[in-house]
C-alpha cells in the first residue's frame, strides 16, 4: 500500500486519536494479503461487482458459482458467456449488466486496466465510472485493495460507517456526509483507518 509500510502507517494513526490507538493495539498492523497482479484486475473488479450490497458469505457463494462458469476469467470469455449463465449463477440483473459492460469496455479498449496505476485517485474513479453499475464504492475498493492507495476514505461503505460509530460508542453510525470530514484527522492514511473501522465491526 504505497511506499510507507502498513506498520508505519498504523503507528501514525495510533497518535491521531485514543480510539484509533485502541484499534491498532487490538488488531495490529493491517493485513491485506498479496497485491493483485495487473493481469488480475479484471477479475478483481468483476468480484467487486458481485459483492456489491451483499454480506460476505452470500456474495462469496454467488461469486464462486459465477467464476466457475469459465476456466479463464477474461473479457472475451465473459462476453461469450453472455447473460443467462451469469443470471443462473445468482447474479442480479443489474450486476449481470455491469459485469458484461465491464467486459465490453475492456475488450474494446475504452477502459485500460493496466494503466490505472499511473492515474490519480480521481482519474481512476472517473475511468471506472464509465462502466454501467460501477460507482464510487467499487472504485474506492479497487483503489484500496488493488492499487493499495493509502489515502482513500470510503464513506459510502456501510461497514466503515458502522465500525466508526461502534468504535466511538455512538448509538447510530454516522451518515456518509457526517463521516467525510471526520476522516481528515487520519490523512494521509485514511485507507488504513478504514481497515480499522471494518475491524471494529468484529468487536
Amino acid at each position: 500500500m504505497g511506499k510507507v509500510s502498513l506498520t508505519e502507517a498504523s503507528r501514525v494513526l495510533s497518535d491521531s486519536s485514543e480510539v484509533m490507538a485502541g484499534l491498532v493495539s487490538r488488531f495490529g498492523p493491517p493485513r491485506l494479503g498479496p497485491k493483485p497482479a495487473v493481469g488480475e484486475r479484471f477479475e478483481v473488479l468483476s468480484r467487486e461487482i458481485a459483492y456489491q450490497q451483499l454480506a460476505g458469505k452470500a456474495a462469496g457463494a454467488i461469486w464462486g458459482r459465477v467464476r466457475g462458469q469459465v476456466p479463464e476469467w477474461a473479457p472475451g470469455e465473459v462476453l461469450a458467456l453472455g447473460k443467462e449463465p451469469l443470471r443462473a449463477a445468482g447474479l442480479s440483473g443489474a450486476k449481470t449488466r455491469a459485469m458484461l459492460d465491464l467486459a465490453a469496455h475492456c475488450e474494446q479498449g475504452s477502459l485500460d486496466l493496466a494503466k490505472l496505476g499511473r492515474l490519480s485517485d480521481q482519474e481512476v474513479i472517473d475511468q471506472l465510472s464509465q462502466v454501467w453499475g460501477i460507482g464510487t464504492w467499487t472504485a474506492h475498493m479497487f483503489l484500496i485493495f488493488s492499487l493499495r492507495r493509502l489515502d482513500v476514505w470510503p464513506v459510502g461503505d456501510f461497514g466503515v460507517r458502522k465500525g466508526y460509530g461502534l468504535a466511538h460508542n455512538w448509538t447510530q453510525p454516522p451518515t456518509a456526509g457526517e463521516l467525510e470530514p471526520l476522516g481528515d484527522q487520519f490523512r494521509p492514511y485514511r485507507s488504513v483507518a478504514a481497515w480499522y473501522c471494518w475491524r471494529a465491526t468484529e468487536i
